[in-house]
């Protein structure tokens, strides 16, 4: 689809990726952003419409569906990461949060906004995955949980969705430059790089964008052994 002309709105918008992808998509022409923030007042760019929206809220997630109705580009980049070890007391409420907003917040946003896609042509759905879909960081270990059950999702909104006309995008990419990746010591990406990808595979009709060169190389190794490949 084009992105020149298009309304979008990011979750997440605020900071990280999510404000890389609201201003690319103002150098690329969309007509319209929506940033979706949990507090709005964050929201810092000129020319977008700042939303509240907590993709973990059922109420956040339905007025915001009411209210934008032109939407035809949804990129659920929210998302959360926290350290810990699977043996620490804490560790049932840090895989809850992690698939409450990881895999719960995506299919709330997107059974919200598929009916839209559908009434304006189409569209497209975008789901921010990451490289540790396929493998385990052990101190990641409910973020990896909760993003392979993300690109479950993303695989069966794409089936589903195909009739509509909606092109469903499983984004792929490893440590981001941003502040959710702060804590690991390992090469990163900038969210510069990662957004230009995103927008292209979009433009260019891409189900799948790997965004950098440890997605791609994790990708072609899936049927080797698992290891330590972080």
């Amino acid at each position: 689809m084009n992105i020149e002309g298009s309304v979008a709105l990011v979750t997440g918008a605020n900071r990280g990726l999510g404000k890389v992808l609201v201003e690319q998509l103002r150098a690329c022409g969309a007509k319209k952003i929506y940033a979706g923030a949990r507090d709005p007042s964050k929201v810092a760019h000129s020319g977008v419409e700042p939303v509240k929206l907590d993709i973990t809220s059922a109420a956040d997630v339905e007025a915001a569906a009411k209210a934008l109705s032109d939407v035809t580009l949804v990129i659920n980049n929210a998302g959360v990461a926290s350290f810990s070890s699977l043996a620490d007391d804490g560790s049932l409420e840090i895989a809850r949060k992690a698939m409450e907003t990881n895999y719960f917040g995506t299919l709330r946003v997107a059974n919200a906004f598929a009916p839209i896609l559908a009434k304006n042509g189409g569209g497209a759905l975008v789901n921010m995955l990451s490289v540790l879909t396929w493998i385990t960081y052990p101190s990641l270990a409910a973020y990896c949980a909760s993003k392979s059950a993300a690109w479950a999702l993303t695989n069966a909104l794409r089936q589903e969705l195909k009739a509509q006309g909606t092109l469903v995008v499983g984004v792929h990419a490893g440590l981001i430059d941003t502040d959710m990746a702060a804590g690991v010591e390992a090469p990163k990406v900038t969210p510069e790089q990662v957004a230009k990808a995103i927008l292209d595979g979009v433009a260019a009709g891409h189900e799948e964008v790997l965004s950098d060169d440890p997605s791609r190389h994790i990708k072609a190794a899936l049927s080797n052994q698992p290891g330590p490949y972080l």
